[in-house]
């Protein structure tokens, strides 16, 4: 019986292999979701180091933030780009939980992300939660809140209407887009507190500002910003 536990898992990834979903490689014993290969190598921004790097300056002169931060750098047909693709539409939803875990320790060398106090991720409308299954973000959220040993507030910020795709829209439209569409359910359990908005690619910002927008109503709320992804 003790042979048998020891070897099964070996003979099962056999017949069904194990995959990185970054690099589609085959992964080995110890290797969870990426391979190490891809957890070194992939395209770091390291932006946790730089107070005003490019995703930090994308709110200037439009939301007061303490700090904002993206895992990676985005390239179309990249391992980044597999890694979201598989996060949002292949059902692995661990996957998020997984970048939020490497996206936290880095976050806890920073003194200003180290007062944290909730973590909330941008919502999914609940018929797109519905079709999906679960919120992709608030996967990456919980990945983070369990390093910075802070709370996951999964939904305290409501998306009340139902949004069209934003890929072919100007930046204008895209913010015009979302005005109106976030509300927060309980704020007095955000006053005076420390937030980390959390989404999984920054593009325009635009989502992330109408959200901000919202949060900011809440008294003495201090606001940073983190995503898995910067495209370029």
């Amino acid at each position: 019986m003790q042979l048998l536990r020891t070897y099964l898992p070996d003979f099962i990834s056999l017949i069904f292999p194990q995959l990185c979903a970054a690099c589609d490689a085959g992964l080995v014993a110890g290797e969870d979701i990426i391979c190490t290969d891809c957890r070194y190598n992939l395209p770091f921004t390291n932006f946790h180091q730089l107070p005003d790097n490019i995703v930090a300056q994308q709110f200037w002169g439009k939301l007061n933030i303490e700090a904002a931060y993206a895992l990676y750098y985005f390239n179309k047909g990249g391992k980044v780009q597999n890694l979201v693709h598989h996060l949002k539409y292949s059902s692995m939803p661990r996957i998020g939980n997984v970048l939020g875990e490497i996206a936290g320790a880095q976050l806890k060398q920073n003194g200003t992300f180290a007062t944290v106090d909730y973590v909330i991720p941008v919502p999914l409308h609940k018929k797109r939660l519905k079709e999906r299954g679960y919120n992709q973000s608030a996967h990456f959220a919980e990945g983070i809140a369990s390093v910075l040993d802070c709370n996951c507030e999964i939904d305290n910020l409501i998306r009340k209407v139902a949004t069209k795709t934003q890929t072919h829209k100007s930046r204008f439209a895209r913010f015009e887009n979302m005005k109106d569409v976030f509300e927060v359910a309980s704020p007095q359990k955000l006053v005076g507190k420390h937030i980390l908005l959390v989404d999984d690619i920054i593009t325009t910002g635009s989502t992330l500002e109408a959200c901000g927008m919202e949060l900011l109503k809440v008294p003495g709320l201090r606001l940073s910003i983190a995503t898995i992804a910067y495209a370029e």
